[in-house]
């Protein structure tokens, strides 16, 4: 049996690469296929050293050779990493401060200010500086998860100008528009409101030297997302959904927004909250309320890493309005799991550090903005 060069590159162009809208021989991903009787050499070039990328691109490119040419064939795929040239931050970005990383949700409901809590926690256990940025302006629920809600900013002066001092809880330095309206208050701000109050906290607050700043962002995709993406250049995001199908839809549409070309800021996962339940006297049972692993299957069919699963646990609940996070429960199946989350996500941080150049702060030049874009 000998295989057809031109059979094997038709058969790759039905295989895209994560990341990457272009099929891999059109994106110039497959270099060169050789062909010696039964045996196909494919030389793969890629632009991340993502391990999970790289083995889904060879696994991708065996499954489709065998299925739509030879179930025989004898299958060699050399790959090489090709990382592009960093690139300096442009834009407004924070001086002292390492990694941004904003957290969001397609919809409301879903946990995501009680996974940042967490996540926040548990990245200031590991050793690193952390600040939190309440950016959820219509439901501000730091100031209650870290118990500061009476707490207020002071103003200190720094190489001559007046700053915004962070409250600290817990060794996370945090600002959030809470701590500026009373608890019974309704913020009934227009974008440009919010956005100006957005950007005094970013800009006019002494945030220090951090390893990581966490944006708590409002449920959806609208006005204040690009406030904040055009403020700021965001390392990258990590959205949060529960199993359901309602949530997956949003989130979606969340992991859309940050993938489209016109504010390309990378995805570094999904989270899960709300996975299962498992009752304190059946430690070994889980009940998939919400549905099982539709977080992680999402994640799978839009190439993006799947970051971890948080159960429904009453403490988690409770410590959130004790103003607690759960993570700082030690010795607990809890602070496992976050843990678990969290070093995933600095993995992830590492690997779009090491591979993509520095995001930009995006740039809307037209009164539409950014409008309805249909992502495959």
């Amino acid at each position: 049996m000998k295989l057809d060069r031109k059979e094997i590159l038709k058969a790759l162009e039905t295989i895209t690469i994560a990341g990457e809208g272009k099929n891999m021989v059109e994106s110039g991903a497959v270099a060169n296929v050789l062909t010696f009787g039964n045996e196909v050499v494919v030389d793969l070039v890629l632009h991340t050293p993502a391990m999970h990328i790289k083995k889904r691109a060879e696994d991708d490119i065996k499954k489709t050779i065998h299925e739509l040419v030879s179930p025989e064939a004898k299958i060699k795929i050399n790959t090489k990493v090709e990382t592009p040239e960093k690139n300096e931050i442009k834009g407004r970005a924070i001086p002292g401060i390492k990694n941004i990383i904003a957290v969001a949700s397609g919809k409301g409901g879903v946990g995501k200010s009680t996974v940042t809590a967490n996540l926040a926690v548990t990245l200031a256990k590991m050793g690193f500086k952390v600040g939190v940025l309440d950016a959820d302006i219509y439901g501000p629920s730091m100031p209650i998860m870290f118990d500061v809600e009476n707490e207020k900013p002071i103003s200190i002066t720094v190489d001559g100008k007046s700053k915004m001092k962070p409250v600290e809880s817990y060794e996370i330095k945090m600002l959030s528009i809470g701590f500026f309206t009373a608890p019974s208050q309704a913020v009934i701000w227009r974008g440009p409101m919010a956005a100006k109050a957005l950007n005094q906290m970013i800009f006019d607050a002494d945030w220090g030297e951090l390893d990581f700043m966490l944006i708590d962002l409002p449920p959806g995709t609208g006005d204040i997302h690009l406030s904040i993406m055009q403020s700021l250049p965001i390392t990258g995001a990590v959205v949060v959904s529960t199993p359901q199908a309602v949530a997956l839809a949003d989130a979606k549409k969340g992991v859309a927004m940050f993938m489209q070309d016109n504010i390309n800021v990378p995805v570094l996962g999904i989270i899960e909250n709300m996975a299962y339940f498992t009752p304190e006297e059946l430690p070994d049972n889980k009940y998939y309320i919400f549905g099982q692993e539709g977080a992680k299957n999402l994640a799978e069919d839009l190439n993006v890493p799947f970051l971890g699963e948080v159960p429904i646990v009453q403490s988690i609940r409770e410590a959130g309005d004790y103003g607690r996070p759960a993570a700082l429960q030690t010795a607990s199946p809890i602070e496992t799991v976050f843990e678990e989350i969290t070093r995933n996500v600095v993995q992830e941080t590492v690997n779009r550090n090491e591979s993509l150049p520095a995001t930009e702060a995006i740039k809307i030049t037209t009164m539409a903005g950014c409008s309805a874009v249909k992502k495959n």
